[in-house]
């Protein structure tokens, strides 16, 4: 039998043996795209996440590669800059053996006029499988997905939703905690600006969490005011809205702490980022305040002395390296999803496909 793997169930490692193989399924109705948190049930999302666990043993091999997704071609296509999302995507694809194209708008022939409908008639005239898009304007990945055979992954559109990245979330925290259903959650920072917030809110209460969000009242949507709860009306029903930082993180089990998106602020919503950090900063002082164990957690890029300290971004609560790590093997679980339905790949043995 394979040597004991340790896991991590509500706060406790128990060692266990791993099932050789053990089968990683596909949710069990086939979907073709991922848009928003708001299209997965909390049963879909379960699948995912189980299925990133099985794909996240095979990132931790010697040889990381499987023909899983053999004969596939799947396309990043990125109008703004990224580094973890797209690397992770890329990697994602390799690594169950799909061909994988990455494609910038500065070196594509947008750059020359052509517009995004015409960009993507000519990719699906190639036959592509699967298209991940990043795209400045919240809903181009619906608008892609009217005019493509291929699924259509949304990695980040304007200030909409980044499905992936709150799945990689909730995937790290699952893996420290166990059990979602219960935990507290602190959302701190740019919340008007934040796609991630938008889905994170979305998934974590959607598995049960209790999601409290703190920031500027001129970073907050002009419906949801500080120091209110939310209903049901607003699709984020139960989101508790603190006044500030103090009062967000008490007794919390996670801390986020979101990126000050500086270059989506044009209208001047803050007076200085020293202020900011003085009085939204997560800092030493500010985490002291949730339970001792909580984790503290960054979707990224930081920016470090801003949003959050050095001291806790990098010490022993923080989950962030964590968070990019899982990040290959969420995306996988996705793109396996997604481009073969129905099937499942056997991890802890070799006969992968």
């Amino acid at each position: 039998m394979a040597n004991p793997i340790t896991t991590i169930d509500a706060g406790t490692a128990t060692d266990i043996a791993p099932k050789t193989p053990s089968e990683v399924e596909s949710p069990s109705v086939p979907r073709r795209h991922l848009f928003d948190m708001d299209d997965l049930t909390a049963a879909e999302i379960t699948d995912l996440l189980d299925s990133a666990e099985g794909m996240r043993e095979i990132t931790t091999r010697d040889i990381r590669k499987t023909p899983a997704l053999r004969g596939k071609t799947i396309i990043t296509m990125f109008f703004e800059n990224s580094t973890r999302t797209r690397v992770s995507f890329e990697q994602a694809g390799k690594i169950l053996g799909a061909d994988v194209i990455n494609i910038t708008a500065s070196a594509s022939s947008v750059s020359k006029g052509e517009s995004l409908l015409n960009t993507v008639k000519t990719l699906q005239a190639m036959q592509i499988d699967a298209l991940v898009v990043r795209h400045p304007h919240s809903g181009a990945p619906y608008f892609i997905s009217n005019h493509t055979d291929a699924s259509v992954v949304n990695a980040g559109d304007g200030t909409h939703a980044h499905p992936t990245q709150s799945l990689l979330d909730l995937f790290t925290v699952r893996n420290h905690v166990g059990d979602i259903a219960g935990k507290k959650i602190a959302i701190v920072g740019d919340v008007l600006y934040s796609r991630v917030a938008r889905s994170d809110i979305m998934a974590f209460q959607k598995m049960g969490a209790e999601v409290v969000v703190s920031c500027p009242n001129t970073l907050l949507p002009d419906e949801w005011q500080l120091g209110s709860t939310l209903d049901a009306s607003t699709g984020f029903g139960g989101l508790k809205l603190a006044r500030n930082v103090d009062e967000a993180v008490d007794g919390v089990d996670v801390v986020m702490a979101l990126r000050i998106q500086q270059e989506r602020q044009e209208a001047g919503h803050l007076p200085n980022l020293r202020e900011y950090s003085d009085r939204w900063g997560i800092n030493t002082k500010r985490m002291a305040l949730a339970n001792d164990d909580a984790l503290l957690m960054h979707p990224g890029p930081m920016n470090e002395g801003v949003e959050i300290s050095s001291e806790v971004a990098h010490g022993v609560q923080s989950v962030v390296e964590e968070q990019v790590q899982n990040g290959v093997a969420v995306r996988m679980a996705v793109l396996y999803t997604l481009c073969a339905p129905g099937k499942s790949v056997r991890v802890g043995g070799v006969d992968e496909g």
